[in-house]
């Protein structure tokens, strides 16, 4: 990417799209500068399910990559009181 949000082409799109599958990724970004070559690579049989998104600005980047709907954070519950579990003190 340059500095001023143009997304750059990249090299050895099909490990990379393949690494993505293996971790269980569905959605993946790619320049559109390597939409020919992506193409050519990568067939429906290799992709299965996965969805190529290819962009060329970082404001599409953004807008793919960032979740729009908020996140509820989880929530951790408090420690139930009175069975506290004493840790043994270093002696100095």
């Amino acid at each position: 990417m340059t500095l001023s949000g143009v997304v750059l082409p990249i090299g050895g799109v099909k490990g990379k799209v393949l690494g993505a599958k293996r971790a269980g990724i569905k959605e993946v970004l790619l320049p559109a500068d390597n939409e020919p070559n992506a193409v050519a690579d990568l067939t429906p049989e290799i992709l299965g399910d996965m969805k190529i998104v290819y962009v060329r600005t970082l404001d599409e980047v953004l807008e793919h990559a960032l979740q729009k709907d908020p996140v509820t954070p989880a929530i951790v519950p408090p420690e139930p009181k009175g069975k506290r579990v004493e840790v043994p003190r270093a002696i100095h």
